[in-house]
């Protein structure tokens, strides 16, 4: 008997929920010059509104910073996601390593993205 999976605070659908997302990836963006090296995965729960918003703010950003490649994931699909993240989505991981959580903040986002001079 499988438990019920609790909803992210705040669930609402938008269009780009209603496509499911399971254990496999979607994908998004990619191979942009000058984006940082690495691949981003969004981990989402299907009906959470917050995640949602995190990636619709984060495709905004991509219209004027380059950025990695997106993966958007299901959370529940990994064992150790759902233990380790459980309800607090969406989570944003930058090469497995965990850069924002739950609410999308433009300004830091910018900053963590933002593309580097040489020194």
């Amino acid at each position: 008997r499988r438990r019920p999976r609790p909803a992210c605070h705040g669930a609402g659908v938008l269009a780009w929920a209603a496509a499911p997302v399971g254990p496999g990836r979607r994908r998004s963006g990619g191979g942009v010059s000058g984006a940082p090296a690495g691949r981003l995965v969004l981990l989402t729960r299907e009906g959470c509104g917050l995640c949602e918003e995190f990636a619709a703010e984060l495709e905004a950003l991509r219209a004027r910073l380059p950025l990695p490649p997106l993966e958007l994931r299901e959370v529940d699909a990994d064992p150790d996601w759902r233990r380790r993240y459980g309800d607090r989505i969406p989570v944003l991981l930058w090469d497995d390593v965990p850069v924002a959580a739950t609410h999308f903040d433009a300004r830091e986002m910018e900053r963590l993205f933002r593309p580097r001079q040489p020194v």
